[in-house]
């Protein structure tokens, strides 16, 4: 991913120490709030990570997260405030590597628990194509190709994984309700199972298995089904395409026919419209779920997984 890293300064560090507690108590009704409330406390980077947390944690959390709705989260600066709720918090759970400006808190926040869901799994390395049929279009690699993906929790089996990561980390830190935990855990990772089955039967016999998205989330998604995603944008969802990879994606398109330029709701669509005008396809959502809003399709992860699937069945032509 491109993206610039902003090292917050040492003496921020210590002015936030400095405040502390009253600023948090200040800070009532604010995103930063998390310290002191009498439950286990959790800052989550963005929402897949205060997702997992709500769900395992169940009610002996008290989750917030750093990213607002509706907030790009590859844009996150961190705020003093947010500086504070890290260091005041029980536990961070966070993405190494999606938010240089919370790798940085972290890094330099004495909190004992800190969970890399990052480490939790596995990340490959994915350019603007990824997928099943990757060997068929070298060609269309773009200039990313090489950087870690961090969009492990589109492919329900990578985040089953991290949500397991996550419980026992929860068990750990907080052995009085680990028997909770453990329960919600296996709960969690029961309906991820059930969402992976329903997206292998469900894409298993479509009519291309090429599918167009402007920002390159969905790579660990289509090598999960056997599918081959081309994006528009490498893993930087503000990064603008070439001319020559505008033409190799309408080339590209008409060869493997595909019906539709995929975009997301916190990103500007034009580019999508632009390319779908000029190679004659519809347009439609996938959302990568790094934040529920008003435009979302759906109130939660899994909500917003099934309207990605019934998306893709439309778009790849599912029988």
């Amino acid at each position: 991913m491109n993206v610039r890293r902003r090292l917050i300064p040492a003496a921020a560090i210590t002015a936030v120490t400095a405040l502390g507690l009253g600023t948090l108590t200040a800070c009532s009704g604010d995103r930063a709030e998390a310290a002191n409330t009498g439950r286990f406390d959790v800052v989550a980077s963005f929402y897949p990570m205060a997702f997992l947390a709500e769900r395992i944690g169940g009610d002996h959390v008290h989750v917030t997260s750093l990213t607002s709705p509706g907030q790009e989260p590859h844009d996150l600066e961190i705020s003093p405030q947010q500086i504070a709720s890290i260091q005041e918090s029980d536990a961070v759970l966070y993405l190494k590597n999606l938010q240089p400006s919370v790798d940085d808190a972290v890094a330099q926040s004495p909190v004992k628990t800190k969970i890399d869901a990052a480490s939790l799994t596995t990340l490959e390395e994915h350019g603007n194509e990824a997928g099943g049929h990757a060997a068929a279009h070298d060609t269309h690699q773009g200039e990313e190709a090489g950087a870690k993906d961090p969009h492990i929790w589109l492919d329900p089996v990578r985040y089953a994984q991290v949500a397991e990561g996550v419980g026992k980390a929860f068990e750990k830190a907080d052995p009085k309700h680990a028997a909770d935990y453990r329960k919600n855990t296996a709960a969690l990772v029961t309906q991820l199972d059930e969402l992976n089955t329903r997206f292998r039967t469900g894409l298993a016999h479509t009519k291309t298995k090429v599918f167009i998205t402007t920002h390159a989330a969905f790579g660990y998604l289509a090598e999960r089904y056997g599918l081959t995603e081309e994006a528009v944008n490498g893993l930087d969802p503000e990064s603008e395409p070439s001319a020559a990879r505008v033409k190799d994606l309408e080339t590209m398109a008409k060869a493997d026919g595909v019906s539709t330029v995929f975009y997301e709701t916190l990103v500007s669509d034009k580019t999508a419209k632009t390319i779908a005008h000029d190679a004659g396809l519809r347009t439609d959502v996938l959302d990568p779920i790094e934040g529920i809003t008003a435009k979302s399709r759906g109130k939660d992860y899994f909500s917003v997984q099934e309207a990605n699937l019934k998306a893709l069945q439309q778009a790849l032509g599912a029988k």
